[in-house]
């Protein structure tokens, strides 16, 4: 089966290579609660498409996106994937939202030899997923990172001393128990609990109320934006209001609509935000998206702006590895990335963001603290 699909990736390089444009993939939730989400990721690496097109593209060619919606469901991720490698012969795969549909993914691309690029999904095996051949890159959050963060946040701000986890049942959630159980073991600490829920639950109180018994005093939650809403309206339910110290799930779509009033009191992790003083770089891709999209008339309108920032860093990294490969070869277009130098991104300034040991670009010291105001995701403490 492997020589199989070598066999098919070497077919696909070479027939990259013959086409008119570079093709790049982008399998995401582009229906369903998510899909907010997934326009930000489309819109970011558009934005990027537009500005290296604009300059001629690289190696003589122009990039070109092609689109798959894999409605959040691991399944329908794979046969987008085997699509786009086979069909579409992408010289690049980037993913999506969600860590169940990459963590599928990423088998594929290692047999096949193409790389993988993540604007979104923050599981840790995603990119530490063993394969000795690794492809599979992202600029986004790490879950181990993230949970870091996530503790120290609890700390700072609330003075949490007993937090319990809510999380969702699925490989998402078991990278973050693992990675908050590791956060809290370095300091000495335990989780007052750990609960976990499906992604169709509309009533977490018997979860939420064995944490409150066991004197919780603040709930790290882990969850995409329906679940995170039933947390949220489970405690509504309950007069409980623990502080709430979130992974990003709650930026990906309609949150504020779904949880109600009390969706500000959810503070949550980001890599970037468009409000206040921006970089050059911010403040030409926040004229960008407002040229190109009526909708985006300032700041608050680029929503999740983590998906649109991380999306046109990792397109642009993605050019420079293209370039850096002189070929659209998937193994030279691989060792690519680990020749980029220093490139002022939107998120920051990245300097040698890939090596053959660490294929994550955005670090702990990348991250902002957000939270909903009247439906716009503002930095913590930032008024509309």
């Amino acid at each position: 089966m492997k020589s199989l699909l070598f066999v098919a990736a070497l077919a696909a390089s070479f027939a990259a290579w013959g086409q008119d444009t570079i093709k790049i993939g982008l399998i995401t939730a582009l229906s369903g609660q998510s899909a907010r989400a997934g326009e930000a990721i489309t819109r970011g690496m558009v934005i990027a498409i537009d500005e290296l097109n604009a300059r001629g593209g690289v190696l003589g060619k122009k990039f070109e996106l092609v689109r798959r919606d894999d409605e959040a469901t691991p399944a329908k991720g794979v046969i987008a994937a085997r699509e786009l490698l086979f069909k579409e012969k992408v010289a690049v795969l980037f993913g999506g939202l969600d860590t169940p549909v990459s963590l599928a993914i990423v088998p594929i691309i290692n047999e096949s030899k193409i790389p993988f690029m993540g604007p979104w999904a923050a599981g840790t095996p995603i990119t530490k997923n063993g394969s000795k051949d690794n492809y599979a890159f992202r600029v986004s959050s790490v879950d181990e990172i993230v949970d870091k963060a996530m503790l120290q946040y609890s700390q700072n701000t609330f003075k949490a001393k007993n937090c319990g986890m809510i999380l969702v049942n699925n490989p998402w959630g078991e990278s973050n128990e693992k990675g908050l159980t590791a956060a809290l073991n370095a300091k000495g600490m335990k989780a007052a609990g750990i609960e976990k829920f499906e992604g169709n639950d509309v009533d977490v109180v018997p979860q939420l109320t064995r944490l409150k018994n066991a004197g919780a005093d603040c709930l790290f939650l882990v969850g995409n934006v329906g679940p995170s809403a039933q947390v949220v309206k489970s405690l509504d339910r309950m007069g409980w209001k623990p502080p709430i110290v979130s992974h990003w799930g709650p930026a990906g779509g309609r949150f504020t609509e779904l949880a109600g009033p009390s969706a500000p009191s959810v503070h949550f992790v980001q890599t970037y935000s468009f409000f206040g003083k921006l970089s050059p770089v911010g403040d030409k891709v926040l004229k960008a998206l407002m040229a190109k999209y009526p909708d985006i008339k300032g700041p608050g309108d680029v929503t999740p702006a983590v998906g649109v920032a991380n999306a046109y860093d990792a397109m642009m990294l993605t050019a420079l590895a293209i370039q850096a490969a002189g070929k659209l070869d998937g193994p030279a277009v691989r060792d690519g990335y680990y020749k980029i130098g220093k490139y002022e991104g939107l998120i920051k300034t990245y300097n040698k963001p890939f090596t053959p040991q660490v294929h994550d670009a955005v670090n702990e010291n990348d991250y902002v603290w957000t939270q909903f105001i009247d439906n716009q995701i503002l930095p913590v403490g930032m008024k509309k």
